[in-house]
């Protein structure tokens, strides 16, 4: 059973989830393009969630977005949902799509966090060795030169969703949103220092290829892949699943390693108070679970 985790209203995080067995269901080519953005933008519009930066790769997706609203675990339940169904009918798979390992999801606790999260995101095309250039990768995903500002479109699939259910409108947009921690005059700034992560992460990503001995795979061979096959490249098993990331910032991990020491401490007390029938039990801000399924107190 993993930890807890706070579930914050305003947190920054980066998002990623996996298909099943690192099938190539999410394999770059229009119909799954569309159903992405489509699913994105309605769930987010659902759940209030700001988005940021996203990337879908064949095998899982990177997003940044901020959690308004402090329902992200409800989001992720729908919108995964709504990908995984899609992928069912667009690609005949019978069984779940998704990778039965928790969701990675991890708070940005600084601006630097955020612009190294958006980076890696965008050039993570570069670093799977699959083109050479993040602007190449021809999956659903944002661009440098969209961030803060710009708007993705999609109309509904023509599979799964029912046109007569007002939940699904004919069109829905995903609006990339600043960050609510970059104020608005500093957008461009901003948008140069993510552009200059990005470059220093490509350039790595294609080192670390050369080192390898490998050859960029291309879009135009991406986008033909079978979705049926499977990754067979070696991928260490995960160790850690980081909670938070402070882009370096002195002090920052610090901090944050007590904020969640002592939301746990807090959790693991009450938990153990409510086990014992103590239904007045307060548990921590950021609690989720217990505060949503089972009706529990928070602290003020």
């Amino acid at each position: 059973m993993s930890r807890p985790r706070p579930v914050i209203a305003g947190s920054t995080v980066l998002v990623t989830r996996r298909t099943l067995r690192r099938h190539f269901l999410l394999r770059p080519d229009s119909d799954v393009r569309q159903l992405f953005v489509y699913a994105l933008a309605v769930s987010a519009a659902r759940y209030g969630m700001l988005v940021h930066a996203f990337d879908v790769m064949s095998t899982h997706y990177h997003l940044v977005a901020t959690d308004t609203r402090g329902e992200l675990p409800e989001f992720h339940a729908f919108f995964h949902r709504l990908v995984a169904l899609g992928l069912k009918v667009l690609r005949k798979w019978e069984g779940t799509a998704w990778d039965d390992a928790q969701t990675s999801v991890v708070q940005l606790k600084t601006p630097e966090a955020i612009v190294n999260a958006i980076a890696y995101t965008l050039a993570n095309p570069v670093a799977a060795g699959l083109v050479r250039h993040a602007r190449e990768w021809p999956g659903a995903k944002s661009r440098v030169a969209d961030l803060a500002g710009g708007r993705m479109r999609a109309a509904r699939p023509g599979y799964y969703f029912d046109a007569e259910n007002e939940s699904w409108p004919d069109y829905a947009e995903v609006e990339l949103t600043l960050p609510p921690s970059v104020r608005a005059e500093d957008a461009d700034a901003w948008r140069d220092a993510v552009r200059a992560s990005v470059a220093e992460h490509e350039m790595r990503g294609r080192e670390e290829v050369a080192d390898k001995g490998w050859r960029f795979l291309g879009a135009e061979r991406a986008e033909k892949v079978s979705p049926y096959d499977r990754a067979t490249s070696f991928e260490p098993l995960v160790s850690r699943n980081p909670t938070f990331a402070v882009g370096g910032v002195a002090g920052a991990y610090r901090t944050a390693v007590k904020a969640l020491r002592e939301f746990r401490a807090a959790y693991d007390a009450a938990l153990e108070k409510w086990c014992a029938g103590m239904r007045d039990a307060e548990f921590p801000a950021g609690t989720w679970w217990m505060v949503r399924h089972h009706g529990a107190a928070v602290a003020t």
